[in-house]
């Protein structure tokens, strides 16, 4: 019996030892099937692998010069700025360092140098064509809003309100045409309700380019530098006196830029009214030395002009002709 049962145990150890070679077998087998699979468990780890490595390539900071083309738009974008504001300073300085060729006549046939020749002048430039409609108005005595006073001669203009440019106009001379006809005037008012550009000629003026009755016309001009013998005139405001005065300049040749008054230890300039009078507020200067300035930058100095209120005293001096 005990013999039998020895017997029947060594069958059962080999049938199990065959099993577990045979479980090692086919799981060799298996091992190796999944090796050479192409498809297999290995390039499924490869795979997985290349997500990692594209999220290091675009956390690396060698990948930075990659995005350098994204803010070079944001830095291209304020060039337009310095673009715009290069040419215009670079042609301000350039024309206003002209003041030799402005007193030749080249200049004047480009709007631009014969402009910054005249460094000091407002809307109204030289060489500078303007256009606009031009009416008429009875000039009556020829007195406007520049306060010269009557006068004998009514080749004169209203100018609209914006050239006007509270009262730095008055005094100018411009050449207004309208077809092939043109005529010569000097601003000594100023037409409030006109549009920039336009005129209001006295009747006397008008008739020189068209017809009365013609109401409106086109015009272009231009200002003028002419030729004339006078020289120029002073004349202290109604009122003026050692404590407050009024100053004003006539027959200028060019527009006057500034009217200066000597304070003894330098020049003060005085401030401009609408109706073309300098005012000093304080008292400073009345009687004393004055310095006119035209808008090419040419100074005059005048002395000896007593406070004689509404008197038009002559002066020795006149502004060179541009």
């Amino acid at each position: 019996m005990a013999s039998s049962s020895h017997r029947r145990s060594a069958p059962r150890r080999r049938t199990a030892l065959v099993a577990a070679v045979a479980v090692a077998a086919v799981g060799l087998l298996v091992s190796l099937v999944m090796v050479l699979r192409p498809d297999g468990g290995a390039h499924t780890v490869e795979a997985a692998a290349t997500p990692a490595a594209s999220t290091r390539q675009t956390s690396d900071p060698a990948a930075t010069p990659k995005l350098s083309p994204k803010p070079k738009p944001s830095t291209a974008s304020p060039k337009p700025k310095p673009t715009k504001a290069t040419p215009k300073p670079a042609k301000a300085p350039t024309a206003s360092a002209r003041p030799s060729p402005a007193h030749t006549t080249t200049p004047a046939a480009d709007a631009r140098p014969a402009s910054g020749a005249a460094p000091l002048a407002g809307r109204i430039k030289p060489g500078t064509t303007y256009s606009g409609v031009a009416t008429h108005y009875d000039a009556a005595d020829g007195n406007g809003a520049c306060t010269y006073g009557p006068t004998s001669d009514l080749m004169i203009v209203a100018m609209n309100h914006t050239d006007y440019e509270t009262a730095k106009a008055c005094g100018a001379y411009i050449s207004v045409h309208a077809g092939g006809a043109s005529v010569t005037v000097r601003v000594t008012n100023e037409c409030p309700e006109c549009a920039p550009g336009a005129l209001d000629l006295s009747e006397q003026a008008f008739a020189k380019l068209a017809a009365l009755n013609a109401g409106r016309i086109p015009v272009t001009w231009m200002l003028l530098s002419p030729s004339t013998s006078s020289t120029i005139s002073i004349r202290y405001k109604t009122g003026s006196s050692a404590n407050w005065c009024g100053i004003q300049a006539l027959g200028h040749r060019n527009p006057l830029a500034r009217l200066e008054v000597s304070t003894g230890s330098g020049w003060r300039q005085l401030t401009r009214e609408t109706y073309n009078y300098f005012l000093s507020e304080s008292g400073t200067g009345c009687g004393g030395s004055l310095r006119l300035t035209d808008i090419y930058g040419e100074q005059l100095t005048v002395s000896g002009i007593a406070i004689r209120p509404d008197a038009v005293q002559a002066t020795r001096v006149q502004f060179a002709r541009h």
